[in-house]
């Protein structure tokens, strides 16, 4: 058992929470009991994931995708209200991690994407969210090892033997920051999402593109964050999935 503030002074030191300008608060968003015991961990607090912790009688709820975004309507009112009620109902804390959860070299989803995709060698390109490595593998072979490890088929585009040596992803609506690949060289680009103009930019640029799923790949981030919490604070802990086809 921990603290509510211990465990939130923890994470926002762990994930390094002020290296970063956000498109959202990160850290505690919805304030729930003090002493927290049971943590349950998911991808977004949609209401079938708040349900869920509910069901289970959690104590706090992480999640990558939380509340109170850039540019959204800040009434409470709608699925929102009906959301945070269901959390402050229940004395559920909810904590949500963005780019630092991204970023972080141990317990991030880009670190823990070259985990499971076998990626030699990786870091990040500078300052950037995107990260490189290496492979030694044809993008057919990379193709299958993305779907078996994602358990989702992914959208690729590109020769399927063309020979993938230098690899740069980005987890999560990436696509745009295709060009940190191009710059370095990179035979292929996996990121969350695809939007129209990257097949071409692809194509032209001579690089792979592979579209493997937002959702997909920012499974493990939060677990991973989770599960050192609860070896770290003695905790129970439950990753609980909620499906979702992007």
């Amino acid at each position: 058992m921990v603290k509510q503030k211990t465990l939130a002074d923890y994470c926002q030191q762990y994930l390094k929470v002020d290296n970063f300008a956000d498109y959202c608060p990160n850290g505690l968003q919805v304030e729930g009991k003090d002493e927290i015991a049971k943590i349950i961990s998911g991808v977004s607090a949609n209401q079938d994931l708040i349900d869920a912790a509910i069901d289970e009688k959690a104590d706090a709820l992480f999640v990558h995708h939380g509340f109170f975004w850039k540019g959204e309507d800040q009434r409470i009112t709608g699925i929102k209200k009906n959301r945070i009620k269901a959390l402050l109902e229940n004395n559920i804390n909810l904590f949500a991690y963005h780019l630092p959860l991204d970023a972080h070299p141990q317990v991030g989803n880009n670190a823990k994407l070259a985990q499971l995709f076998n990626i030699k060698n990786p870091k990040p390109i500078g300052d950037t969210l995107v990260w490189q490595g290496e492979l030694d593998l044809s993008l057919a072979e990379l193709s299958v090892n993305i779907e078996q490890a994602l358990n989702r088929k992914p959208l690729v585009f590109g020769a399927q033997n063309k020979p993938i040596k230098t690899i740069a992803w980005c987890s999560g609506g990436a696509q745009n920051y295709i060009n940190h690949a191009i710059d370095i060289g990179a035979d292929c680009f996996i990121t969350g999402e695809v939007s129209e103009q990257n097949p071409a930019i692809a194509k032209e640029n001579n690089i792979a593109f592979i579209s493997a799923g937002h959702h997909a790949t920012e499974r493990y981030g939060v677990q991973s964050l989770c599960q050192h919490l609860s070896e770290k604070f003695n905790l129970k802990h439950q990753f609980i999935d909620i499906d979702n086809q992007v």
